[in-house]
């Protein structure tokens, strides 16, 4: 296990310790050592306590008992422990409300705290194992030894209501909760947790989540600087409210083009853009831009470059109208026109931008990019999300359950003009507008560096959710802000060709957990990442892989603005490439 050279504050007491690293201490952190528990995982609801915070059970999990697809080594032997905290009634809608939390706690510990910020719209205590995020990752953070915490972040799903996860979206605590509070709450109960288990805190503490779950990351460097030591973030959705409505008005520049289904009457945008045509753009943005990182390799390398040079009118070949010759590859007019607005992003009437431009890349031909821009956009996802939860005030249910109203009539019928302001509005119940509750309030996290955190950061340049455009301009600003020391405290890798977190035809899988400790830990700056395809005899395999690359194919990943350039050598692996 990776140890740390001793750095430590002067010596303390446990409870002196766990006080002062909550406090964030201002000489050097201890060192990093191995424990062992100190107390029975049964006695655990007996000998704890924490103001709020109920602990429902504690059970012993054996060696072995669990195996996760995709990962060859089973569990280790753990404590598994449930609980919630702030345990509550709504004045709003009478039910039930509580941030709920499962740890689990190695027995082999190797001193570090794991928060596992979850994605969505939360609503569940995903199994805290520790996703080291990617795709297809072959370990987690139990198995190398971290006690890791995850939650649902203030609310359960509601499976009895027919639109799910977001109704909690109409209690301004379960908002809070949700936008930071469940956060803020859990992570001085978890340290305490810890030290009470191991008798002793952890000694360093990351966060790790990807989409809402970067958004978390984002958000706690900004409100807890003192925190964490390092923060793993990939797709983070620091900008979720107004990646949502992009969502919803990507979702209006296809709606003219898609037929109704037979069965449900509604319509199927899937229809307005079939998976050929996404190919067809996918292969133009190839021939444009495969090759600007010194191989055509079925891989946008460069991916900056990609966005000066592709031009949609230009490079993306429309189809002649009937009854000429049909091009063999092309795009009717109209999908053409709407691939070009959806992929410049909304404007108000102003000429302001919403949000950030889309990314030009071969990914757009990923299964998910599809499934979140034609089905996801207009279902339980952002429409209900904006129903909800990023709209003040939020919407009556009726408004998508009433007599002939659906989610889709939401989105589609969701006004840039009358809708916009909503998500910055506040009023006599929600006193914080939904961007104060869920971007960081300090997107340039001074507080964070100032106390010398680090945050890792990876985006998917197929990402159909979150522009990674979007977060290639915030390290632009961040690296304005602070200068020579930023990239001491953050960097940003692209992942060419990935989707939403994962997928897409992409090496996409990486550990970046191992990087953020090193960097942490050691001092060591990661200068590059080498990401894998998941080919054929993969753990997990990829079926999007192009059938013209190596399963084992390997890709050198650089902080941005440094390209991967090809060196010469074996195509297939990472060490051809050099970041320059």
């Amino acid at each position: 296990m990776l140890k740390h050279a001793a750095r430590s504050c002067a010596p303390m007491t446990t409870a002196a310790l766990v006080a002062a690293l909550l406090a964030g201490c201002a000489s050097a952190p201890p060192p990093v050592t191995d424990g062992a528990p100190v107390l029975d995982c049964a006695q655990i609801a007996s000998q704890f306590s924490h103001a709020g915070t109920r602990i429902a059970s504690a059970e012993s999990v054996a060696a072995g008992a669990i195996k996760l697809p995709g990962i060859a080594e089973p569990m280790p032997a753990h404590c598994l422990v449930k609980g919630a905290m702030h345990e509550r009634v709504s004045a709003v809608d009478g039910k039930p409300y509580a941030i709920g939390f499962e740890m689990r706690l190695p027995a082999a510990w190797n001193g570090r705290f794991f928060y596992q910020a979850n994605g969505g719209l939360d609503g569940f205590a995903t199994p805290a194992y520790g996703d080291i995020l990617g795709g297809g990752p072959a370990s987690n953070g139990l198995l190398r030894g971290f006690a890791v915490i995850s939650s649902d972040a203030g609310h359960a799903f509601d499976r009895s209501a027919p639109i799910g996860g977001g109704v909690f979206g109409r209690d301004p605590q379960a908002r809070r909760d949700y936008g930071y509070n469940a956060v803020a709450q859990l992570t001085p109960m978890a340290k305490a947790l810890i030290a009470r288990y191991y008798g002793k805190p952890p000694a360093r503490s990351y966060l790790v989540g990807t989409s809402n779950g970067g958004r978390h990351g984002f958000v706690t460097a900004s409100r807890l600087p003192d925190a964490y030591d390092g923060i793993l973030a990939t797709a983070p959705g620091f900008n979720l409210p107004r990646a949502a409505v992009a969502q919803v008005w990507g979702a209006q520049q296809f709606a003219p083009l898609a037929r109704k289904d037979d069965k449900t009457g509604l319509l199927d945008l899937s229809t307005a853009l079939p998976a050929a045509q996404l190919g067809v753009l996918a292969q133009a943005v190839l021939q444009r831009c495969d090759a600007l990182d010194g191989l055509a390799d079925g891989w946008v390398g460069d991916v900056a470059g990609c966005q000066r040079a592709f031009d949609p009118e230009r490079d993306i070949p429309v189809c002649p109208p009937p009854p000429a010759t049909t091009v063999a590859a092309c795009l009717p007019a109209a999908q053409k026109a709407a691939l070009a607005r959806l992929f410049a992003g909304p404007q108000t009437a102003q000429g302001q931008p919403v949000y950030a431009p889309m990314v030009w890349d071969a990914g757009v031909r990923g299964r998910d990019w599809a499934q979140w821009k034609l089905v996801n956009s207009v279902g339980p996802r952002d429409a209900v999300a904006l129903a909800f939860v990023f709209t003040v005030p939020p919407a009556s249910p009726a408004v998508v359950t009433g007599q002939g109203s659906t989610l889709i009539d939401y989105a589609l019928q969701f006004s840039l003009a009358r809708d916009l302001a909503r998500i910055t509005a506040t009023d006599a119940a929600f006193a914080e507008s939904p961007m104060q509750m869920m971007t960081p309030p300090d997107p340039l996290m001074r507080d964070f560096v100032a106390r010398g955190g680090k945050l890792l950061v990876a985006h998917g340049s197929a990402d159909p959710v979150f522009s990674a455009l979007d977060t290639m301009a915030w390290y632009e600003r961040f690296r304005t802000a602070h200068g020579a020391k930023a990239a001491q405290h953050a960097r940003l890798f692209l992942v060419p060709g990935m989707n939403h977190s994962r997928g897409g035809p992409a090496a996409d899988q990486m550990d970046l957990l191992s990087a953020l400790v090193r960097w942490v830990e050691q001092g060591q700056a990661p200068e590059h990442v080498v990401a894998a395809a998941r080919g054929p005899g993969a753990g997990v395999p990829n079926p999007e892989l192009p059938a013209n690359w190596s399963p084992t194919r390997t890709r050198l990943l650089c902080p941005h603005p440094q390209v991967a350039r090809y060196q010469g050598g074996d195509a297939e692996r990472a060490e051809s490439f050099a970041c320059e």
